[in-house]
């Protein structure tokens, strides 16, 4: 078993998105995905794609090395989306995106 890096955070998403919206969504994620690697705190984050089994054919993980590091980067993330007037709950539910997200913590 691997041995877990005290204090970090992981944010798990998984994403139910229609065909037809694949390239947008993706698009969007890189988007965010790069962000992301950029900012304070980000030990790693990935986006990964299913090809066959549950509904949820997109996901993402990324692991913050504290939660403050988690919160700092959500502040950030978030005045970024408001300078471009980007509304994500407005993006996804435009595409018919559903989504299961989550923070977790080493068992």
């Amino acid at each position: 078993m691997a041995s877990q890096i005290s204090g970090s955070v992981y944010r798990i998403d998984k994403f139910a998105v229609p065909a037809d919206a694949l390239p947008a969504f993706l698009k969007r994620l890189h988007w965010i995905d790069q962000a992301v690697a950029a900012l304070p705190g980000c030990r790693q984050n990935r986006v990964m794609t299913e090809r066959s089994g549950s509904e949820f054919n997109v996901a993402t993980l990324v692991e913050w090395n504290s939660p403050e590091a988690l919160a700092a980067a959500r502040a950030q993330i978030s005045r970024r989306y408001a300078e471009e007037g980007f509304d994500p709950t407005d993006f996804m539910k435009r595409l018919g995106v559903r989504a299961d997200m989550g923070l977790f913590s080493g068992a």
